[in-house]
């Protein structure tokens, strides 16, 4: 992952996506640097327009922490949800990380 981020970081400072620059960055945070990943990363991404890829990316929100201590449900409609509409749900957040996943190879 520490390679994606390195990728990341070039780009949101305009740095061109290279062996050298990937490298660079890995080895200023202590890492050693796999050149074998480092060489597939960028070519990985030679092709990818990481703007188009960020914005077409979902957004993942937390989950709100349930409440520690309640007497009764406050949203009966929330459990009665069907099953259908939830593995469509689920399918879709499934596409999209596969999709997401396409970005880095």
């Amino acid at each position: 992952m520490e390679y994606v981020y390195a990728a990341m970081l070039l780009h949101k400072a305009g740095k061109a996506i290279d062996e050298d620059n990937v490298t660079k960055v890995l080895q200023s945070v202590g890492i050693k640097a796999d050149q074998a990943r480092v060489k597939a990363l960028v070519a990985a991404l030679s092709e990818v327009n990481i703007d188009e890829a960020i914005k077409s990316a979902p957004t993942f929100m937390p989950a709100a922490a349930a409440p520690v201590a309640t007497a009764a449900p406050t949203a009966p409609a929330a459990e009665q949800k069907p099953k259908v509409e939830e593995k469509k749900e689920e399918k879709k957040e499934e596409e999209a990380l596969e999709g997401l996943g396409s970005l880095f190879g």
